[in-house]
């Protein structure tokens, strides 16, 4: 690891436990209770946060998706999947504190709403994802077939954000929309504050996550190497 690297990795830590700890100060204490719903409004703040990061998790995939259809690498086939590990866990949160936020605000814990229909389906996708990249076969072919199922998920996911938009649905709430004299959807100014503040949190958490899984995998990627050369040196 170089000492640029290890650098960035320190300073996300650093910025990472005290935002965490922050995050949680102004979610819990701070950010006031929502007279409609009360306390179970606060996994809002989560909710959103892990959303984002779902998202941005599988559009860095998509991005390398279509850099190994162009020319498989290794760095971009590692990190690519790291990306997607942590997509997958950010959106299986993301489902299960909506269906926590669906029996308070709906009295349902599941309903086919457009934006969670779309967003499991991007979860089956990504996780069709990770099994491909577990089957047999040279690297070089399982990173093109791989790309292609990434390419598919990162398409689903402007459908996933604009499903409530494209659909007109109004079951599930527009956090960043129109909304009169009023920011963010006309959410109270400190509650936004604080929705703002868990989502940059949350997004470090995933860069430094993304940071740490791509150099594990990569050791991981040597010792294996390693292991098959002497394999194969032991058989000749």
């Amino acid at each position: 690891m170089s000492k640029v690297s290890g650098i960035i990795d320190k300073l996300l830590f650093f910025t990472l436990v005290p935002s965490f700890f922050l995050a949680l100060w102004l979610v819990f204490i701070w950010s006031p209770v929502e007279r409609v719903m009360g306390a179970p409004q606060k996994i809002f703040y989560f909710h959103v946060g892990c959303a984002w990061v779902a998202f941005l998790a599988f559009i860095i995939v998509g991005y390398y998706s279509v850099r190994n259809l162009i020319k498989p690498n290794m760095n971009h086939h590692i990190a690519a999947g790291i990306s997607a590990e942590i997509g997958v866990i950010f959106t299986t949160v993301t489902l299960l504190s909506g269906m926590i936020w669906g029996k308070s605000s709906w009295n349902t814990w599941w309903t086919w709403e457009p934006r969670l229909a779309t967003t499991l389906i991007l979860w089956f996708i990504y996780v069709a994802y990770l099994f491909v990249r577990k089957m047999e076969g040279s690297w070089e072919n399982i990173a093109r077939l791989s790309a292609v199922f990434g390419i598919i998920g990162c398409i689903n996911v402007p459908i996933v954000f604009m499903a409530i938009r494209w659909w007109n649905t109004k079951l599930h709430p527009v956090v960043f929309g129109e909304g009169k004299d009023q920011s963010g959807g006309g959410i109270a100014p400190e509650m936004l504050l604080t929705l703002l503040f868990s989502i940059f949190t949350i997004t470090v958490l995933y860069a430094f996550l993304m940071r740490k899984g791509i150099e594990i995998e990569k050791m991981r990627d040597t010792v294996r190497r390693a292991k098959n050369r002497a394999i194969s040196r032991l058989a000749s």
